[in-house]
Order: structure tokens, then sequence, then C-alpha cells
């Protein structure tokens, strides 16, 4: 049975860079599918009229001169007053028709995030290096961080209050979606991936992802991640290398002192032992700032409590 949604104050956010071609189409069909909600168009210097577009068709328009789409998202966050967040790329692929079931998923099931995973026949839709670049990427953040999305770089999701205003958004270009999910993973929210249909660009309207630039930027952004949410591990990784180098080096030293008595290669027993103490020192600095990080998952998550569960809204009338 559908859920009245009518109490709860629902926001349409829609990031766009010269997206003239496609926005007004983009906030009809969710006008359309969620009429009470209130639309909102981030623009991000475009040069193409995206903007004037967006308030012929009656969205709220809020100009960003950061570039980047992470910039845009912290803005977004920080702006907008709501109970539900949609937030949806300006580009007219991602289907609006299915906004009703994935807010009624986060209210109803009081979750924090819920992503609407790509479903696509079209090869044009979603190329084959995008489709492994997201398998491979998403596999390596579940390696990191111990489970992970199918679909962890979707631009549709839909965001409860709680998690919009306890993410500390850092990232400035499309990596913010790999931040997104971090943020759920460490917090250990409840989300869910709802599958949505997924179409190509309507003709004349130009991607602004680049697959081995902007790849590389969010490969670089998970390891980041992985330094400052897991700096124990990552730092361990260090030890563990230096240590095990240093064994090895050593090795042939200790033989030789053994049946001789004697280190003729001074040098590399002063590489051995710098190695050790480098190692010993990372791992200090990982157990150090393990702590730190332990008082910054708290603070996070003592802002994501201060906000009630999307469901505990309607139950208030709110």
């Amino acid at each position: 049975m559908p859920l009245d949604l009518t109490p709860y104050r629902i926001a349409v956010l829609v990031p766009c860079y010269n997206e003239a071609l496609t926005v007004g189409r983009v906030i009809d069909d969710f006008r359309r599918a969620l009429p009470t909600a209130a639309l909102y168009v981030f623009d991000n210097n475009s040069k193409d009229g995206t903007a004037e577009v967006a308030r012929r068709h009656g969205a709220q328009v809020v100009h960003v001169g950061l570039q980047g789409k992470g910039n845009v998202v912290r803005r977004m966050f920080a702006d907008v007053e709501a109970d539900v967040y949609v937030m949806v790329d300006g580009d007219a692929t991602y289907d609006a028709a299915a906004a009703p079931a994935l807010v009624q998923a986060l209210v109803q099931d009081q979750l924090d995030m819920v992503v609407g995973s790509r479903v696509s026949q079209e090869q044009a839709a979603y190329r084959p290096g995008h489709r492994f670049g997201n398998l491979l990427l998403t596999r390596f953040v579940g390696m990191i961080f111990g489970r992970a999305f199918d679909d962890m770089l979707s631009g549709y999701r839909v965001f409860s209050r709680r998690f919009v205003k306890s993410f500390p958004a850092q990232a400035r270009g499309f990596e913010t979606e790999t931040e997104l999910a971090v943020h759920a993973l460490e917090l250990r929210l409840p989300v869910r991936e709802i599958a949505t249909a997924y179409g190509a660009r309507p003709e004349g309207s130009l991607s602004k992802l680049s697959t081995y630039r902007d790849g590389w930027r969010i490969l670089m952004a998970i390891l980041r991640l992985f330094k400052a949410e897991r700096p124990l591990a990552f730092f361990g990784i260090g030890f563990g290398v230096c240590l095990l180098s240093a064994l090895v080096l050593a090795a042939p030293l200790l033989l030789t002192y053994l049946e001789t008595g004697l280190v003729p290669r001074m040098p590399t027993a002063v590489l051995c032992a710098s190695l050790t103490l480098l190692g010993f020192l990372l791992l200090v600095c990982g157990l150090v700032l393990d702590t730190v990080t332990q008082g910054r998952l708290e603070a996070k998550r003592l802002a994501y409590l201060r906000e009630p569960a999307p469901g505990w809204r309607g139950a208030e009338g709110r």
C-alpha cells in the first residue's frame, strides 16, 4: 500500500553544469512524480542557459561558484532544509517515475540512503569502460571497508535529513559519490539499493565524466579515505612492508655474523635498522591517528543522532 508522503518535506536536488537541453525535462518529470516536493537546481557556472531554462520550468535556482560536483553537493546539503532529499543528475538519464518508490522505501523502513542502482540495456547509456571502472572501484571499496554497493557511483539517491546533516563533504568533483558511500559504510547506516532504469543522454547532450581522469580521481579519493578512516590498517601496511624488507636484507648479514663474527656490509646493516625504525614509526602514526579517527567517528555519529529517522517525522505529523 503506497505511503502518504504529504507530511514530509521532500526536496529534489539537481546539480547541473551545461544541461540546458535536459534540465527542463528533469524538472517536469520529477514534478509529476513528486508533486509536493520542492525542486532546486544548483547551477555550477553553466554557459548554455541552464539556469534560465530551470527557472522557466519553475525550479528554484541556486548559483554555485566553486566548480565541481563535490562543491555543489556541499552547498546543496548546507542550504536546503527538508526531511527527505532526492538527488539526481540533470542529464535526464534517470527514471523520475521511480522516485516515489525510493522515497517510500526510505521513510517506511527508516533508512538513511537509498541508491537507485542503474539497470540499462542501452550500450550508449552505460559504456563498458564505465561499467568496468565502477565495478573495480566498488570492489576496492568493499575490500577496504568490508562491504559495498553494487552501483557505488550512481547519481540517483535519496537521503534522510540525518544523513545529509552529518555528511562531512570534502570532495570537489565526481568523487563525491565515493564519499557518500564511505560515509554510510563508516557509520554502518541502514541503506538499500533499488534497481532503476537508466537511459542514454538525449542527442546533443554531452557527458561531463572523463573515464580515465575522473576514474583516477575517484581511486585517489578512495586511498585518501582509506588513510583517513582506516589509518591503522593503512600505516600497518607500510609497517609490514618495511619490517619484511628489513628482515629479508638482514638474513644474510645475520648468517655471516654467526659464521664469522663480522658484519662486512655495514651500509646494508644501517639500511635494515633504518627500515625497522621507519616501520615502527609508521605503526605509531597508525595507532595515534586511529585514536583521532575514533573521535571523529563519534562526532559524526552525534551529529547524525541529532536528527530523527524519516518515519518518526511522519509519526509526529510534520
